[in-house]
């Protein structure tokens, strides 16, 4: 039973998904405008730790089945 999730757990990690994938568009597209070393070196973290959550939430939900 741990293996499996509710619908509406599987709809909420889709939003997160996506909301996630948003931000990640957002902050490397702003990383090539900005001339501040500080704040490019700031989004280059928040990409890489954003690519990391993007791939963990993906397999979160391909590992887990939908239980109906």
């Amino acid at each position: 039973m741990k293996d499996k999730m509710a619908l509406h757990e599987t709809l909420e990690l889709h939003e997160i998904l996506n909301f996630k994938n948003l931000c990640l568009t957002k902050a490397a597209t702003m990383k090539g405008l900005v001339g501040c070393d500080e704040l490019k070196q700031i989004l280059t973290t928040d990409v890489i730790e954003g690519k990391q959550h993007v791939q963990d939430l993906t397999k979160l939900l391909e590992s887990r089945s939908v239980q109906l």
